[in-house]
């Protein structure tokens, strides 16, 4: 490939990579921004979703709590109805028990209970209790319940016992009582409506133990499926019983204990039916709340969906804003960027400028001496050409004459020239002189073109921003132009290895060793000291060092020596721009900048630059930034 389309594609790839390199502003905005959008929109659906939810849960569980009271009320309702009719039906049977003892107790039944408690039951008792096989309780063998029924057989076989019963029957007939059976204080079922209960032994009934014991009613509400009453056999019977004690008229002793079961049957069919009412209307009331569930379920949603719309739109018009203001930002930072771009060029070439002003008046020195002394030199020669004007035209004349003719002797006049010829001296005409200063004369024209050839590679302003570049030919010119602004008393040492040649913009490199070299020169205050310039290859990269022996960093220094116009030096000897700019050409060519110092002793700044093109077009500026 010619050298100027393998420049051209190298300016391109550079370009490209430059261009890329850049921060999208707005393409990061939008793809974040969108982003961002849509997991908010997402969070807001699953929120609003999750609001629907809580609040129909709330709903389901308001409603919940609502049948529960209304079943907890029902079911209060029943039982107390339940409670208020067994009191009732209790202070009933107390009241009929007092009317029942105090119209046949004293006559019929006290002789009767008399004659019953000296039937003795001890040999039935003494007979000892089984345990159930099926259930695991103790409960009276045949043997025992046989001796009972024995029992109740005598008690039936009194002769006054058909006349008690009779009574009984008489007295119950037509009445809500279906039963009713008499015990002595022993637990013994001295009578019995139901004449086939009769000497059964209740000594561990809680209801008999109650009456007879403590003297207190105690009732319960059972069931029956059939039930012998004195209409006969009755079924399916609610029936309340109730154990009250008997106290003998006109007295507070207890001489027997009343069981009494009477029918309430029509009152728990009435209290059930009140109970259905109120279930029928907790569920029409439940339906109801149930209903406005719904519909607030329904207003929620619709609010919910009406809110995420809202705030959804709201969040496009405040992305379509936002997106506005950094489309704007962005054409703003491009502009800016340009500028400071602009600026930084400035600066890094009023920088450049302060250096080659330096170096100029340093090169005017170093060409004045030899400038002063080839004039000096042509002078006193064209003084000794004066010299040779006489002899040179008798020389001429002579030439003539020998031109004129074919003799061998010519005779010559000399009347007229002899006072000229005598008056030339011999050792006017020595050459030797006058072409020893002409030689010290072409010596001082060389000096001077190496120089200007030297001061020529340094800017290298003939020669393409980035091309092919020998870094130790350019190390040493920058040195030698650099002996000529550095003081006397400081030595330059080249210590150069071999090094591929490099892809870069040589004019801004030898910017940046001239400025590590003259910084490395500044910082050498004692009366000699040396400034070594040292390059090799280093792990695929070019290694240049520039180091000194002078006073070093010190430590508070040394993290701001790359800031912009950071520096020690007084006003008038540096802006605080060259090692900031340094950096930024060195960065620009995918290299790196280190610094090793010690305090007092020295320092060394280090240069990396990438061997191959890939490497070294990474972000090298091609736009003519620096140079």
């Amino acid at each position: 490939m010619p050298s100027t389309q393998k420049k051209i594609k190298i300016n391109s790839v550079l370009s490209a990579k430059v261009a890329d390199a850049r921060f999208q502003l707005v393409r990061y905005f939008s793809l974040t921004g969108f982003g961002l959008f849509i997991v908010v929109a997402l969070a807001l659906t699953y929120f609003e979703r999750d609001q629907g939810k809580f609040f129909q849960s709330v709903q389901q569980k308001q409603g919940a709590f609502f049948k529960q009271v209304q079943e907890g009320f029902a079911t209060q309702q029943d039982s107390a109805a339940r409670r208020d009719l067994l009191s009732i039906h209790e202070a009933g049977n107390v009241n009929l028990t007092r009317l029942f003892a105090n119209t046949l107790w004293e006559r019929d039944f006290a002789p009767y209970v008399a004659r019953a408690q000296a039937i003795s039951v001890d040999r039935c008792r003494a007979i000892a209790d089984v345990k159930d096989p099926t259930d695991g309780k103790m409960k009276p063998p045949g043997e025992k319940k046989a001796c009972f029924t024995e029992v109740g057989q005598q008690l039936a076989a009194f002769k006054d016992f058909p006349a008690l019963n009779a009574k009984v029957f008489d007295a119950m007939k037509k009445t809500s009582v279906f039963k009713i059976k008499v015990f002595d204080l022993r637990g013994i079922t001295v009578y019995s409506s139901e004449h086939a209960q009769m000497g059964e032994d209740k000594i561990t009934n809680a209801g008999w133990k109650s009456a007879a014991l403590d003297g207190k009613p105690s009732s319960e509400l059972t069931f029956r499926g059939k039930f012998s009453a004195f209409e006969g056999v009755v079924e399916n019977r609610d029936l309340i019983g109730s154990y009250l004690p008997v106290l003998e008229p006109g007295t507070s002793k207890i001489v027997g204990v009343f069981e009494v079961y009477s029918d309430v049957t029509p009152f728990l069919d009435q209290i059930k039916a009140t109970s259905v009412q109120i279930r029928k209307a907790s569920d029409d009331y439940q339906s109801d709340v149930e209903a406005v569930a719904i519909t607030n379920q329904s207003r929620v949603e619709a609010s919910s969906r009406t809110t995420l719309l809202i705030v959804i739109g709201l969040l496009a018009i405040l992305f379509a804003a936002l997106y506005a203001i950094v489309r704007r930002a962005d054409r703003i930072l491009v502009q800016q960027g340009s500028e400071r771009e602009h600026v930084q060029q400035q600066l890094a070439q009023s920088e450049k400028m302060a250096s080659l002003g330096q170096m100029v008046a340093g090169v005017a020195h170093q060409l004045n001496t030899p400038l002063a002394f080839s004039h000096n030199n042509v002078s006193m020669v064209i003084d000794v050409l004066n010299n040779f004007s006489l002899p040179l035209k008798v020389a001429g004349k002579l030439t003539q004459l020998v031109k004129s003719t074919d003799a061998d002797c010519v005779k010559l006049n000399v009347t007229k020239v002899r006072a000229q010829i005598t008056a030339i001296d011999e050792d006017d005409l020595d050459v030797s002189m006058p072409l020893e200063m002409l030689g010290d004369t072409l010596l001082g024209i060389s000096q001077m073109r190496e120089m200007v050839e030297n001061l020529r590679d340094f800017t290298r302003l003939d020669r393409s921003k980035t091309a092919e570049f020998d870094i130790n030919k350019g190390l040493h010119n920058v040195i030698y132009i650099a002996r000529s602004v550095i003081p006397t008393h400081i030595e330059l040492v080249e210590a150069f290895g071999t090094l591929p040649k490099i892809e870069c913009n040589a004019s801004q490199l030898n910017q940046v060793f001239l400025n590590l070299i003259n910084n490395a020169s500044q910082s050498i205050v004692a009366d000699h000291g040396t400034v070594t310039v040292f390059s090799c290859v280093e792990n695929d990269r070019i290694r240049v060092d520039v180091s000194d022996n002078g006073s070093g960093i010190a430590p508070e220094v040394l993290p701001h020596i790359f800031d912009n116009y950071y520096t020690t030096k007084a006003a008038s000897e540096g802006t605080g721009l060259g090692l900031a700019i340094a950096l930024s050409i060195v960065q620009e060519h995918g290299g790196e900048i280190k610094v090793a110092t010690e305090f007092g002793k020295g320092s060394t700044f280090t240069v990396f630059l990438p061997v191959t093109l890939d490497a070294a077009t990474q972000a090298i500026e091609t736009s003519g930034a620096y140079a």
